[in-house]
């Protein structure tokens, strides 16, 4: 009888203990990244890769993603110090890209570039903001301008 409750005890204590360490190294990895700043970005690439068939988070996120630097950043667009692109992972031509960013499926990345050096990362925020446009933007738009030195 003992070993019925055994069992299921420690896939739980399993399960916690990893959800516990994806988290902490999540929030390791990000006081990394912004003690890393120390200069602005020459460059920064918002990529949003996604498949043929998309669901409609990964759509909002396009949308919203797309709206925050056409509404933020109409000068370092005209200066080509933001790119902005949505990629088909599924189409040969995006195939380099897509292993350069190490992109499997729908995400969005972020690449801040300091003197030719690719700063790649996936920024998973914003997959809880889809239903708030606002707070979405306003987050997007402060990382931005923290890797741009504004």
């Amino acid at each position: 009888m003992k070993r019925i409750f055994i069992i299921p005890t420690i896939i739980l204590f399993a399960v916690l203990i990893t959800g516990c360490s994806n988290n902490v190294n999540q929030n390791k990895n990000q006081v990394i990244e912004k003690q890393n700043i120390t200069q602005p970005a020459d460059k920064v690439q918002v990529f949003l890769f996604h498949a043929t068939n998309r669901c409609i988070t990964c759509v909002t996120i396009g949308k919203f993603a797309s709206a925050t630097v056409e509404e933020y950043f109409q000068p370092e667009l005209r200066d080509r110090k933001i790119e902005f692109k949505e990629i088909n992972i599924d189409l040969p031509e995006n195939k380099e890209l897509a292993e350069k960013f190490k992109a499997s499926g729908s995400a969005l990345f972020i690449n801040a570039i300091y003197n030719g050096e690719d700063r790649i990362s996936e920024d998973i925020t914003v997959w809880s903001l889809t239903k708030k446009e606002f707070q979405f933007k306003s987050y997007l738009s402060n990382k931005i301008n923290t890797l741009l030195g504004k």
